[in-house]
Protein backbone atom coordinates (compact mmCIF):
# COMPACT_ATOMS: atom_id res chain seq x y z
CA UNK A 1 0.00 0.00 0.00
CA UNK A 2 2.79 2.60 0.89
CA UNK A 3 4.87 1.51 -2.16
CA UNK A 4 1.89 2.38 -4.46
CA UNK A 5 1.12 5.17 -2.15
CA UNK A 6 5.17 6.37 -2.88
CA UNK A 7 4.47 5.76 -6.82
CA UNK A 8 1.49 7.77 -6.81
CA UNK A 9 3.10 10.60 -5.24
CA UNK A 10 6.17 10.86 -7.14
CA UNK A 11 4.36 10.35 -10.52
CA UNK A 12 2.29 13.46 -9.56
CA UNK A 13 5.16 15.84 -9.17
CA UNK A 14 6.24 16.47 -13.19
CA UNK A 15 2.17 17.25 -13.38
CA UNK A 16 2.09 19.99 -11.06
CA UNK A 17 4.85 21.36 -12.24
CA UNK A 18 3.26 21.71 -15.59
CA UNK A 19 0.03 23.36 -13.56
CA UNK A 20 2.38 25.54 -12.12
CA UNK A 21 4.44 26.35 -15.01
CA UNK A 22 1.45 26.58 -17.45
CA UNK A 23 -0.97 28.58 -15.13
CA UNK A 24 2.57 31.50 -14.78
CA UNK A 25 2.71 32.04 -18.01
CA UNK A 26 -0.85 31.80 -19.42
CA UNK A 27 -1.93 34.23 -17.00
CA UNK A 28 0.32 36.97 -18.24
CA UNK A 29 -1.30 36.71 -21.74
CA UNK A 30 -4.44 38.49 -20.10
CA UNK A 31 -2.53 41.92 -20.35
CA UNK A 32 -0.77 44.31 -18.49
CA UNK A 33 -2.35 44.57 -14.97
CA UNK A 34 -1.32 48.23 -14.77
CA UNK A 35 -4.01 49.00 -17.20
CA UNK A 36 -6.93 48.41 -14.96
CA UNK A 37 -4.99 48.97 -11.72
CA UNK A 38 -3.96 52.85 -12.54
CA UNK A 39 -6.26 55.40 -14.36
CA UNK A 40 -5.89 56.20 -17.84
CA UNK A 41 -3.88 59.19 -17.22
CA UNK A 42 -1.54 57.49 -15.41
CA UNK A 43 2.25 58.70 -16.58
CA UNK A 44 4.76 56.65 -17.99
CA UNK A 45 6.33 56.71 -14.14
CA UNK A 46 3.17 55.83 -11.94
CA UNK A 47 3.33 52.75 -14.61
CA UNK A 48 7.15 52.07 -13.94
CA UNK A 49 6.67 52.26 -10.65
CA UNK A 50 3.65 50.36 -10.05
CA UNK A 51 5.29 47.17 -12.37
CA UNK A 52 8.61 47.60 -10.13
CA UNK A 53 6.73 47.41 -6.86
CA UNK A 54 4.96 44.16 -7.75
CA UNK A 55 8.01 42.56 -9.66
CA UNK A 56 6.28 42.92 -13.17
CA UNK A 57 9.60 44.75 -14.59
CA UNK A 58 11.61 41.54 -14.11
CA UNK A 59 12.16 39.18 -17.29
CA UNK A 60 9.73 36.51 -16.52
CA UNK A 61 12.20 33.75 -16.49
CA UNK A 62 13.25 35.68 -12.67
CA UNK A 63 9.90 36.30 -12.30
CA UNK A 64 8.82 32.38 -12.38
CA UNK A 65 12.44 32.10 -10.67
CA UNK A 66 11.02 33.94 -7.80
CA UNK A 67 7.38 32.60 -7.32
CA UNK A 68 8.86 29.07 -7.07
CA UNK A 69 11.45 30.08 -3.69
CA UNK A 70 7.69 31.77 -2.58
CA UNK A 71 6.00 28.83 -3.13
CA UNK A 72 8.53 26.38 -1.65
CA UNK A 73 8.15 29.16 1.66
CA UNK A 74 4.41 28.48 1.21
CA UNK A 75 4.00 32.44 0.48
CA UNK A 76 1.70 33.16 -2.48
CA UNK A 77 2.37 36.68 -2.82
CA UNK A 78 -0.44 39.37 -1.78
CA UNK A 79 -3.57 40.28 -4.34
CA UNK A 80 -3.47 42.76 -6.43
CA UNK A 81 -7.31 43.97 -5.85
CA UNK A 82 -7.45 44.02 -2.03
CA UNK A 83 -4.05 43.80 -1.40
CA UNK A 84 -4.38 40.46 1.10
CA UNK A 85 -2.75 37.48 1.22
CA UNK A 86 -3.72 35.14 -1.98
CA UNK A 87 -3.99 32.20 0.31
CA UNK A 88 -6.12 33.54 2.53
CA UNK A 89 -8.47 34.37 -0.15
CA UNK A 90 -8.03 31.08 -2.02
CA UNK A 91 -8.73 29.33 1.12
CA UNK A 92 -11.45 31.51 2.09
CA UNK A 93 -13.38 30.27 -1.00
CA UNK A 94 -12.89 26.98 -1.23
CA UNK A 95 -14.91 25.24 1.45
CA UNK A 96 -18.29 26.91 -0.95
CA UNK A 97 -17.08 24.73 -3.52
CA UNK A 98 -16.01 21.42 -1.50
CA UNK A 99 -19.26 21.81 0.34
CA UNK A 100 -21.32 22.05 -3.26
CA UNK A 101 -18.80 19.14 -5.03
CA UNK A 102 -19.63 17.39 -1.78
CA UNK A 103 -23.19 16.89 -1.15
CA UNK A 104 -23.23 16.87 -5.40
CA UNK A 105 -21.48 13.47 -5.10
CA UNK A 106 -23.18 11.93 -1.59
CA UNK A 107 -26.76 12.34 -3.94
CA UNK A 108 -25.29 11.34 -6.79
CA UNK A 109 -23.62 8.01 -5.39
CA UNK A 110 -26.43 7.01 -3.19
CA UNK A 111 -29.53 7.94 -5.62
CA UNK A 112 -27.11 5.77 -8.99
CA UNK A 113 -26.49 2.69 -6.07
CA UNK A 114 -30.05 2.57 -5.53
CA UNK A 115 -31.52 2.48 -8.77
CA UNK A 116 -28.53 1.06 -10.58
CA UNK A 117 -29.18 -1.53 -8.58
CA UNK A 118 -33.04 -1.84 -9.05
CA UNK A 119 -32.34 -1.69 -12.85
CA UNK A 120 -30.05 -4.66 -12.70
CA UNK A 121 -32.12 -6.87 -10.62
CA UNK A 122 -34.23 -7.55 -13.78
CA UNK A 123 -32.41 -6.47 -16.69
CA UNK A 124 -34.58 -5.50 -19.97
CA UNK A 125 -37.80 -5.06 -17.83
CA UNK A 126 -39.60 -1.23 -17.60
CA UNK A 127 -37.53 -0.40 -14.46
CA UNK A 128 -34.54 -1.08 -16.49
CA UNK A 129 -35.47 0.26 -19.41
CA UNK A 130 -36.50 3.61 -17.64
CA UNK A 131 -33.77 3.92 -15.69
CA UNK A 132 -31.13 3.43 -18.59
CA UNK A 133 -33.12 5.98 -21.44
CA UNK A 134 -33.35 8.62 -18.09
CA UNK A 135 -29.29 8.01 -17.48
CA UNK A 136 -28.11 8.17 -20.67
CA UNK A 137 -29.97 11.76 -21.60
CA UNK A 138 -28.76 12.88 -17.77
CA UNK A 139 -25.15 11.72 -19.16
CA UNK A 140 -25.40 13.48 -22.16
CA UNK A 141 -26.82 17.00 -21.24
CA UNK A 142 -24.43 20.00 -20.95
CA UNK A 143 -23.98 21.54 -17.86
CA UNK A 144 -23.85 25.05 -18.97
CA UNK A 145 -26.87 24.25 -21.04
CA UNK A 146 -28.74 22.82 -18.01
CA UNK A 147 -27.74 25.60 -15.79
CA UNK A 148 -29.15 28.63 -18.17
CA UNK A 149 -32.11 26.26 -18.97
CA UNK A 150 -32.85 25.88 -15.17
CA UNK A 151 -32.51 30.13 -14.67
CA UNK A 152 -34.40 30.90 -17.37
CA UNK A 153 -37.57 28.32 -16.28
CA UNK A 154 -37.40 27.93 -12.49
CA UNK A 155 -36.02 31.67 -11.72
CA UNK A 156 -37.13 33.89 -14.28
CA UNK A 157 -40.40 32.18 -15.84
CA UNK A 158 -41.78 30.53 -12.99
CA UNK A 159 -39.78 32.52 -10.15
CA UNK A 160 -39.59 29.00 -7.58
CA UNK A 161 -36.10 29.59 -7.50
CA UNK A 162 -33.11 32.10 -6.71
CA UNK A 163 -30.56 33.01 -9.26
CA UNK A 164 -27.94 33.07 -7.18
CA UNK A 165 -26.18 33.44 -3.58
CA UNK A 166 -26.04 30.67 -0.57
CA UNK A 167 -28.42 31.61 1.74
CA UNK A 168 -31.19 28.97 2.42
CA UNK A 169 -32.03 25.88 0.88
CA UNK A 170 -33.46 26.94 -2.50
CA UNK A 171 -30.39 28.70 -3.34
CA UNK A 172 -28.36 24.93 -3.66
CA UNK A 173 -31.26 23.46 -5.60
CA UNK A 174 -29.67 24.46 -8.87
CA UNK A 175 -26.35 25.00 -8.41
CA UNK A 176 -26.56 21.30 -7.25
CA UNK A 177 -29.27 19.48 -9.68
CA UNK A 178 -26.61 21.29 -12.55
CA UNK A 179 -23.42 19.33 -11.23
CA UNK A 180 -25.42 16.67 -10.48
CA UNK A 181 -27.20 15.55 -13.40
CA UNK A 182 -23.85 14.04 -15.52
CA UNK A 183 -22.31 12.27 -12.49
CA UNK A 184 -25.65 10.73 -11.67
CA UNK A 185 -26.16 9.52 -15.28
CA UNK A 186 -22.95 8.06 -15.71
CA UNK A 187 -22.73 6.42 -12.18
CA UNK A 188 -26.23 4.60 -12.99
CA UNK A 189 -24.67 3.25 -15.81
CA UNK A 190 -21.59 2.25 -14.10
CA UNK A 191 -23.68 0.56 -11.27
CA UNK A 192 -26.20 -1.35 -13.23
CA UNK A 193 -23.56 -2.73 -15.34
CA UNK A 194 -21.21 -3.89 -12.69
CA UNK A 195 -24.15 -5.13 -10.54
CA UNK A 196 -25.53 -7.25 -13.76
CA UNK A 197 -22.27 -8.87 -13.96
CA UNK A 198 -22.36 -9.48 -10.15
CA UNK A 199 -25.59 -10.87 -9.69
CA UNK A 200 -25.07 -13.48 -12.18
CA UNK A 201 -21.78 -14.30 -10.46
CA UNK A 202 -21.63 -18.22 -8.62
CA UNK A 203 -21.22 -16.24 -5.01
CA UNK A 204 -24.23 -14.75 -5.74
CA UNK A 205 -26.20 -17.94 -6.87
CA UNK A 206 -24.45 -19.64 -4.14
CA UNK A 207 -25.84 -17.29 -1.53
CA UNK A 208 -29.38 -17.19 -2.78
CA UNK A 209 -28.97 -21.28 -2.59
CA UNK A 210 -28.63 -20.63 1.13
CA UNK A 211 -31.51 -18.78 1.56
CA UNK A 212 -30.33 -15.54 2.21
CA UNK A 213 -32.78 -12.31 1.76
CA UNK A 214 -32.95 -10.54 -1.37
CA UNK A 215 -31.43 -7.62 0.21
CA UNK A 216 -28.91 -8.76 1.60
CA UNK A 217 -27.66 -10.74 -2.19
CA UNK A 218 -28.40 -7.24 -3.88
CA UNK A 219 -26.90 -4.46 -1.63
CA UNK A 220 -24.53 -7.06 0.70
CA UNK A 221 -22.84 -9.56 -2.32
CA UNK A 222 -23.20 -8.27 -5.38
CA UNK A 223 -22.59 -4.30 -4.58
CA UNK A 224 -19.85 -4.93 -2.51
CA UNK A 225 -17.97 -6.63 -5.75
CA UNK A 226 -19.29 -3.98 -8.24
CA UNK A 227 -18.25 -0.88 -6.01
CA UNK A 228 -14.82 -1.08 -7.29
CA UNK A 229 -15.66 0.14 -10.60
CA UNK A 230 -18.10 2.38 -9.39
CA UNK A 231 -15.63 3.68 -7.29
CA UNK A 232 -12.83 5.04 -9.96
CA UNK A 233 -15.36 6.34 -11.88
CA UNK A 234 -16.93 8.33 -8.99
CA UNK A 235 -13.31 9.30 -8.50
CA UNK A 236 -13.08 10.66 -11.99
CA UNK A 237 -16.39 12.43 -11.71
CA UNK A 238 -15.30 14.04 -8.37
CA UNK A 239 -12.35 15.49 -10.26
CA UNK A 240 -14.03 16.69 -13.03
CA UNK A 241 -17.19 18.35 -10.41
CA UNK A 242 -14.13 20.55 -9.33
CA UNK A 243 -13.41 21.92 -12.34
CA UNK A 244 -16.83 21.97 -14.00
CA UNK A 245 -17.47 24.51 -10.25
CA UNK A 246 -15.90 27.00 -12.65
CA UNK A 247 -19.02 27.38 -14.76
CA UNK A 248 -21.25 26.22 -12.16
CA UNK A 249 -20.56 28.75 -9.50
CA UNK A 250 -19.97 31.91 -12.14
CA UNK A 251 -23.65 31.54 -13.99
CA UNK A 252 -25.10 31.37 -10.41
CA UNK A 253 -22.68 33.64 -8.83
CA UNK A 254 -21.59 30.71 -5.95
CA UNK A 255 -19.03 32.42 -3.77
CA UNK A 256 -16.75 29.39 -4.29
CA UNK A 257 -13.20 29.02 -5.98
CA UNK A 258 -14.55 28.18 -9.56
CA UNK A 259 -15.79 31.86 -9.08
CA UNK A 260 -12.70 33.00 -7.99
CA UNK A 261 -10.95 32.19 -10.92
CA UNK A 262 -13.08 33.59 -13.55
CA UNK A 263 -12.64 36.84 -11.08
CA UNK A 264 -8.99 36.46 -10.70
CA UNK A 265 -8.67 36.32 -14.68
CA UNK A 266 -10.65 39.28 -15.21
CA UNK A 267 -9.16 40.99 -12.77
CA UNK A 268 -5.37 40.52 -13.79
CA UNK A 269 -4.94 38.90 -10.37
CA UNK A 270 -2.15 37.05 -11.08
CA UNK A 271 -1.10 35.62 -7.34
CA UNK A 272 -4.68 34.57 -6.32
CA UNK A 273 -5.32 33.52 -9.73
CA UNK A 274 -2.11 31.32 -9.41
CA UNK A 275 -3.06 30.37 -6.08
CA UNK A 276 -6.27 29.15 -6.81
CA UNK A 277 -4.67 26.98 -9.48
CA UNK A 278 -2.41 25.36 -7.33
CA UNK A 279 -4.59 24.36 -4.39
CA UNK A 280 -7.46 22.94 -6.95
CA UNK A 281 -4.80 20.66 -8.69
CA UNK A 282 -2.98 19.52 -5.23
CA UNK A 283 -6.87 18.60 -4.08
CA UNK A 284 -7.40 16.54 -7.54
CA UNK A 285 -3.96 14.96 -7.31
CA UNK A 286 -5.20 13.81 -3.70
CA UNK A 287 -8.87 12.81 -4.70
CA UNK A 288 -6.57 10.33 -7.28
CA UNK A 289 -4.37 8.91 -4.57
CA UNK A 290 -7.33 8.30 -2.05
CA UNK A 291 -9.56 6.77 -5.03
CA UNK A 292 -6.45 4.27 -5.25
CA UNK A 293 -6.27 3.68 -1.90
CA UNK A 294 -10.10 2.84 -1.24
CA UNK A 295 -10.12 0.62 -4.92
CA UNK A 296 -7.03 -1.07 -3.07
CA UNK A 297 -9.03 -1.77 -0.14
CA UNK A 298 -12.16 -3.23 -2.01
CA UNK A 299 -9.94 -5.01 -4.47
CA UNK A 300 -7.17 -7.55 -3.21
CA UNK A 301 -5.67 -7.91 -6.55
CA UNK A 302 -4.71 -4.09 -6.76
CA UNK A 303 -3.27 -4.44 -3.17
CA UNK A 304 -0.95 -7.39 -4.85
CA UNK A 305 -0.18 -5.92 -7.85
CA UNK A 306 0.91 -2.61 -5.90
CA UNK A 307 3.18 -4.62 -4.09
CA UNK A 308 4.81 -6.61 -6.79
Amino acid sequence: MFTMLRRRAVSSVIPLLVVVLGVFFLARLTGDPANLYLPLSATPEMRAEFSARNGFDQPLVNQFGDYLVQVAHLDFGESLRTAQSASESVLRAFPATLQLAGWTMLLAIVGAVVIGSLAAYRPNSATDRIASFLSSTAASVPDFWFAIMGVLVFAVTLGWLPTSGTSGAAAWVLPVATLLIRPFGVLVQVVRGAMVSALSAPYVKVARSKGAHEVRVVFGHALRNAAAPALTVAGDLAVGLVNGAVVVETIFGWPGIGKLMIDSVLQRDFAVLQAAVLLTALVIFALNILVDICHAVLDPRVRQRAAA
